[in-house]
């Protein structure tokens, strides 16, 4: 066991649980037996990314676990491309619930966090109480909607430099991560990182493979197998969208919205894509209230 993280906060707990055959960092907090809510980051963050939800979450009755993903931070790092698939994330989440003993248990994703939310939600809906996904596409029409929007297009041209060899690392890794600060920096507001925060992202990816790790979600999605209808979710899903999201327009919420047999779809204005971060009293009120069944 590693040492405790000096990010914890009182009441938060650390562990390593194997999850698929990889050992998994988690932080936890709230009482075990209340109903279970896995929290899931996205790129280029890590556990740390929930901070402001961690606390009141716990306090509002759930058993909250926030896992560093496989890749990311503490958790272990394969380098295949082939360790990142859909349905391999998804399967990590389903096998956190089942280390957990919770047979039915919510869900929150942001970014990546939501892609996987998604999915999970779509092949596993036995396993999901509520969701809540926040600013990440429904892998089943991403690729339509760039497609169709061009605007959207421009947006996501990132994710094809991203499915490049080495050079992502190359770029994004040099002069500590000085690529990837800009990026987080450029896609907030003045105020979204608060003063060292971007110093404790970089020493998460500088973790030994961190950085391919992360980068293999992209490329993996060039290996995923074309399909036929997307796949619909049957569990109440809410979506949480920034209405500054700089990576993402509506119309990706709203063609995710539409393949929810019980979903709803809230713009939060005023946001950037790190909405979680910058509103983060709303946020945990709405994830609350709508988790709770009262809205």
């Amino acid at each position: 066991m590693t040492e405790p993280s000096p990010l914890l906060q009182p009441g938060w707990r650390d562990t390593a649980r194997t999850i698929n055959g990889l050992s998994l960092h988690v932080v936890e907090a709230g009482r075990p037996g209340d109903p279970l809510l896995v929290l899931l980051h996205g790129f280029p963050e890590f556990w740390w990314a929930w901070r402001h939800q961690i606390t009141p979450l716990a306090e509002a009755g759930f058993h909250v676990v926030v896992p560093d993903m496989r890749g990311y931070n503490s958790s272990d790092a394969p380098q295949e491309v082939g360790a990142y698939d859909l349905d391999t994330l998804a399967a990590d989440v389903v096998a956190l619930g089942d280390a957990y003993g919770a047979g039915r248990f919510h869900l929150v994703g942001h970014d990546w966090g939501a892609v996987i939310g998604w999915w999970v939600a779509a092949r596993h809906p036995e396993r999901i109480g509520r969701a809540v996904l926040m600013d990440g596409p429904h892998p089943d029409i991403w690729a339509r909607q760039v497609r169709r929007h061009p605007t959207q297009a421009l947006r996501s041209t990132y994710v094809a430099f991203f499915q490049l060899p080495w050079l992502p690392e190359a770029s994004l890794g040099s002069f500590d991560f000085a690529g990837l600060r800009t990026m987080m920096q450029g896609s907030g507001g003045p105020k979204t990182f608060e003063p060292g925060a971007l110093d404790r992202y970089a020493e998460a990816w500088a973790h030994p493979g961190s950085l391919t790790a992360m980068l293999n979600y992209y490329r993996a999605l060039r290996e995923r197998p074309a399909r036929g209808e997307p796949a619909r979710l049957a569990p109440p899903t809410l979506i949480l969208w920034a209405g500054e999201d700089s990576f993402l327009e509506r119309h990706v919420a709203e063609a995710g919205l539409a393949l929810c047999d019980d979903g709803r779809l809230e713009i939060v204005e005023g946001a950037s894509h790190w909405l979680h971060l910058e509103q983060p009293d709303r946020i945990n009120r709405r994830i609350v209230a709508f988790l709770s069944g009262e809205g």
